[in-house]
């Protein structure tokens, strides 16, 4: 039997968020956002972003980058066509779009960036699969989020913080292991696995597809 996921409770939720969103993370998580686009915009010029959102992370991509932005939530995506109408040529295209189903064609993208979304889509597995069938040969899915460790020092103060995270939306839950394990049954490299701001609270981490 396939398994039904509330989009609709998503969309609701988002609808929420989007006009107080950018108050509350364009600072807090602007450094993450630019290097998750710099990462992205390193392996070449088309650009996919999974969970646009508001757009924060589009201003950080090279103005000759070829980004395509796509979200669940129409009124989130209205904040970022907001941002692209007021001057970013860089964007090409934002969509509402299921992450789990992308309407783009095999191998379209030199980068898949999935900036803080993956915790929160109800089948993980599914999106980075979608995420790997429209990367080109080569290029590389770069996610950025709260992703636990599995062992050692940080993770007993991640599960030890875990009851306050989870008030604010957070979850160290997910762990790094489990999109390791995905891309190693798909073929695919993990790269790197990278602290960001602030002390390493969120990791940014890059899955690199396989050469032609």
């Amino acid at each position: 039997m396939a398994v039904q996921y509330d989009l609709e409770g998503q969309r609701r939720v988002y609808e929420r968020w989007a006009p107080i969103y950018d108050r509350i993370y364009h600072k807090f998580l602007s450094d993450a956002h630019r290097r998750t686009a710099q990462a992205a915009a390193a392996c070449g010029p088309d650009i996919l972003e999974i969970g646009v959102g508001t757009g924060l992370v589009l201003p950080y991509y090279p103005k000759e980058s070829r980004v395509c932005g796509v979200d669940l939530s129409i009124h989130m995506l209205a904040k970022a066509r907001e941002k692209v109408l007021a001057g970013l040529p860089q964007v090409k295209l934002v969509a509402a779009m299921d992450a789990c189903r992308l309407g783009f064609a095999d191998a379209s993208f030199d980068a898949v960036a999935v900036p803080f979304v993956i915790t929160l889509v109800p089948d993980p597995e599914g999106a980075l699969d979608e995420c790997a069938r429209v990367l080109k040969p080569g290029g590389e899915i770069v996610v950025a989020s709260k992703l636990g460790r599995d062992r050692g020092a940080v993770a007993t103060v991640e599960d030890a913080v875990a009851p306050l995270m989870a008030r604010i939306g957070w979850s160290s839950a997910f762990k790094i292991s489990r999109i390791a394990a995905w891309a190693e049954r798909r073929g695919l490299a993990v790269e790197e696995v990278a602290p960001l701001f602030p002390a390493g609270f969120f990791k940014l981490m890059r899955v690199k597809k396989p050469a032609a």
